[in-house]
């Protein structure tokens, strides 16, 4: 029986939301899989015949410690995307450099003069750090010369953390109609989409901030989209095995990539449980597992 270890973190130790739908679509299939903490000392991951990267929320306060210990996993077994995507996907610097797609006009702020300069370039513009998951530390703001702007300190969870680096993006006003679209590519396939919507006058869609999220339909040209993207940044490292794009449709009618999560987007297996099945068949065909029939079958 191949064994994978799905990498997680100690705040969420049996995974993510719905994780044991993804459990039992793995032990289906006839593989031992469980979930183990990323910075657990007591792991060996060498042991596994593949390790997936599923919830490690808390890499981005340590994102050098966490690329550190991918490439440590990548040289004793195999690591789904692998460490050259996580390094190069953790800093949102790479959506000022993102080619060949449509995507939300970006620019990456090192210090406060490029901050103020890229407001004052957008006019009402998000700020939120380059290093960050979940929403933290965005704000929205239309003058360049807001206090709030690279002053603050860092432990403030509802402003930018202090010196930055930053990306700014224009507000995109769609976020409070449409919301936000992402969509699941898996082995190159996109197989489900997820659309989110924000509460009052938020623009951030996670759920701790009031948004909510439903499944719907995968559309054409979200699909499309999402292909795209993935293909774009096949060069830092290969072709990917997994990825989510987030996209919103700009003032002009296109629909624009909004971020790339290749490190450990959340499958929304609590309100999407049928993504389980093509992530458990992706980990089969990379294991190379000619797996028996699946129980209950």
């Amino acid at each position: 029986m191949p064994s994978v270890l799905l990498a997680t973190c100690t705040t969420w130790p049996i995974g993510e939301p719905g994780a044991e739908v993804l459990d039992a679509a793995l032990a289906a299939r006839g593989i031992d899989a469980r979930w183990a903490s990323w910075d657990d000392d007591d792991v060996d991951w060498g042991t596994a015949d593949l390790v997936a990267v599923r919830s490690t929320w808390d890499y981005t306060e340590r994102a050098t410690e966490f690329v550190a210990w991918a490439r440590r996993v990548e040289a004793v077994t195999s690591l789904l995307n692998g460490a050259d995507v996580f390094a190069w996907n953790h800093d949102k610097a790479y959506l000022a450099a993102l080619d060949g797609v449509t995507a939300v006009p970006t620019r990456s702020a090192d210090t406060r003069a490029e901050l103020a300069a890229a407001v004052a370039e957008f006019g009402t513009s998000v700020v939120k750090p380059r290093a960050g998951a979940s929403g933290g530390g965005v704000i929205v703001v239309d003058d360049p010369a807001d206090p709030r702007l690279g002053t603050v300190v860092q432990s403030h969870p509802e402003l930018p953390p202090s010196g930055g680096p930053w990306i700014v993006q224009p507000l995109v006003e769609s976020v409070r109609t449409e919301g936000e679209t992402s969509v699941f590519v898996l082995d190159g396939t996109p197989v489900s989409q997820v659309d989110k919507l924000p509460a009052g006058e938020e623009i951030r869609v996670h759920e701790h901030f009031g948004g909510v999220s439903r499944p719907v339909p995968l559309r054409d040209e979200a699909a499309g989209l999402a292909v795209a993207a993935l293909e774009a940044v096949a060069g830092v490292g290969g072709p990917l095995d997994y990825g989510r794009v987030d996209m919103l449709r700009l003032a002009d009618g296109r629909l624009a990539v909004g971020e790339l999560e290749l490190i450990e987007p959340g499958l929304y297996l609590d309100v999407l449980p049928a993504n389980a099945e093509p992530f458990a068949d992706l980990v089969v065909r990379r294991i190379g597992w000619d797996e028996p029939a699946r129980i209950g079958d």
